[in-house]
């Protein structure tokens, strides 16, 4: 696996010289700054890729181009957007930028209610409280209908958890949700949060799943020939919130994604945590069963709570799943194909100087360093064992 590092560009308090200290050698980025739906001039591009390579580094993976929410709800026009996002897309592949991470998350992207979650050990970590979650939902966006979805053990729940909350609390949580966490696609008030869920009133997964399918009729055709590839990062989490639908949650899910095109061009991302939450994935062998379709990896691990529709994002070896498993299974695949897969290490916990610097959150520099040891350490150990047995 090449060893990358999520950098949000220019502005981002972690530097490219920093990055160059951890031992990556890949970088995933975008061009953040550009408004959903807008073709990326190739100039800019390639100022960005300049700016990587004078740091010693490579701009391997861009992650992401956001995917209009007229898209994913089929809206008249939708073409257009799409026909934008493949130009944009086109331009990365001429630059040399040919692996694409996307995702197609109705309204909002990663959701978490807690971004400074205290451990046992004294650092934080992200979480997704289920009952936060619901007493936003109920109590303060208070979506329409939004009761049908809950039982009445959760309602009392969120109920008393609302009330126990500070206005403060109240303004936090609503900024955790729907303001937009790095690398989300758009930034929501109340009131544009609910028109947004409003468009999506309609739309259920079978729709969804056909959104997605003429999506990728458009563009598919134009990322094969531009020598790129598509890879599609499952739902966070893995489950239907607001009502909306989530169709990237399970390994039938994406294998019934994957049977929405035969190109090879349209691949994943494999999320080793957003999968993790569910607690019937198995990540081993859903690297098997999408094998050369894997363009991309995302690795860290999230540990679910007494109430499983909770978790939070656990050290990078920790958690529900086995990361020693997963990483095998990935070397084994590369080594099956001779491809050599980006991989990054996803988020991590503040810890030491970072719960006193500027870190965007989800993304602080030692504690994602200490994944990347971590991980780099377990793939070295795999690979000299597989090596062993297999003479």
């Amino acid at each position: 696996m090449i060893e990358s590092w999520r950098w949000f560009g220019p502005q981002d308090p972690i530097s490219l010289k920093d990055i160059r200290q951890t031992g990556a050698r890949g970088i995933v980025t975008a061009l953040h700054e550009i408004p959903n739906g807008t073709f990326w001039p190739e100039e800019e591009i390639a100022a960005r890729r300049q700016l990587i390579e004078d740091a010693g580094l490579q701009w391997l993976v861009t992650e992401s181009i956001p995917v209009h929410e007229d898209i994913k709800t089929g809206a008249p026009g939708w073409e257009q957007w799409a026909r934008n996002w493949a130009e944009t897309a086109k331009a990365l592949a001429r630059q040399g930028i040919t692996t694409i991470c996307y995702n197609f998350m109705p309204v909002l992207d990663w959701t978490r209610t807690d971004l400074d979650y205290e451990l046992a050990d004294g650092a934080t970590a992200l979480r997704f409280e289920f009952t936060a979650y619901a007493a936003f939902d109920l109590f303060i966006l208070q979506r329409e209908g939004a009761e049908a979805d809950y039982s009445a053990e959760d309602i009392a729940a969120a109920e008393a958890r609302f009330a126990g909350m500070s206005e403060e609390a109240h303004d936090r949580l609503t900024a955790n949700i729907i303001a937009g966490l790095p690398g989300s696609e758009e930034s929501y008030s109340l009131d544009g949060f609910r028109e947004r869920l409003a468009a999506y009133r309609d739309i259920g997964r079978e729709e969804l799943f056909q959104n997605l399918q003429n999506f990728l009729q458009v563009v598919v055709p134009e990322i094969e020939a531009a020598g790129a590839r598509l890879a599609l990062h499952p739902d966070d989490p893995p489950r239907s919130l607001f009502g909306l639908p989530r169709i990237a949650g399970t390994q039938a899910d994406l294998e019934r994604i994957a049977g929405l095109s035969s190109s090879n061009a349209h691949g994943f991302t494999l999320c080793a945590g957003s999968l993790g939450v569910h607690a019937e994935n198995d990540l081993p062998a859903i690297v098997e069963a999408l094998g050369e379709r894997l363009h991309f990896v995302h690795l860290r691990a999230t540990r679910r709570e007494a109430d499983p529709r909770s978790f939070h994002e656990d050290a990078h070896l920790e958690g529900d799943i086995d990361m020693v498993a997963i990483i095998r299974a990935l070397r084994r695949l590369e080594r099956g194909n001779g491809n050599h897969l980006p991989m990054r290490p996803d988020h991590g916990h503040r810890i030491l100087n970072d719960l006193t610097g500027t870190s965007t959150p989800g993304y602080p520099a030692i504690g994602r360093l200490r994944g990347l040891a971590e991980l780099r350490g377990v793939t070295r150990a795999v690979d000299a064992f597989e090596g062993r047995t297999a003479g």
